[in-house]
């Protein structure tokens, strides 16, 4: 079934498509490879209504809030006492499209937690949010379920969105989302683009 029309008011969000998932880190990605060239599609053919979500780690894991200091003390290799900090940049064919307006710096998994984000898609009207990125279990699902939360329009792309867990990123696109129909849908990058004509 084809999309109904995106418009002018909504938005592509490229959840954490940076290095530290990308490379082999704690937090490796093996599928992210195979997303790039999509989500590139959808940024470079939605330039101006796309922006790029990077997941910032604390400076140690002593210093991570509340119970995120237990999480980083499981990976004590990403916090940023240990990490290379150009692994927080966005993979390469991604970062030359990244002006530094497009890009949304978070802490936790969601894009909702970055400072203004909700604020800045109420001011410009935004109504629907494309997502695209990694993991569609951890940091992209966070960020729909936050979407549908406000009542904004949620449209996930299958072929944008992939998971270290490759069997979890399955049952989200082919059970859980499902459940939400009424508030969540699921296009490929194809879809997505003819229905953002």
């Amino acid at each position: 079934m084809a999309l109904e029309p995106l418009g002018q008011r909504a938005l592509h969000v490229a959840i954490d498509m940076q290095r530290l998932f990308a490379e082999p880190t704690d937090w490796y990605v093996p599928a992210l490879a195979g997303i790039v060239a999509n989500v590139e599609r959808l940024a470079r053919e939605r330039a101006d209504l796309t922006l790029f979500a990077r997941f910032l780690v604390p400076p140690s894991a002593a210093e991570a809030p509340g119970r995120w200091r237990r999480h980083y003390q499981r990976w004590p290799s990403v916090a940023g006492d240990r990490l290379d900090p150009a692994l927080i940049d966005l993979v390469a064919p991604l970062a030359t499209l990244a002006r530094p307006d497009r890009v949304i710096d978070k802490h936790g998994y969601s894009v909702f937690g970055a400072e203004g984000f909700a604020g800045m898609l109420a001011h410009r009207g935004v109504d629907a949010l494309v997502f695209s990125g990694v993991e569609t279990d951890v940091c992209v699902l966070a960020s729909v379920l936050d979407a549908v939360d406000l009542g904004l329009r949620v449209v996930v792309v299958s072929d944008a969105v992939t998971s270290a867990d490759l069997d979890v990123h399955a049952i989200v696109l082919g059970r859980l989302l499902p459940r939400l129909d009424a508030q969540v849908e699921i296009a490929t990058t194809e879809a997505v683009l003819a229905a953002w004509a």
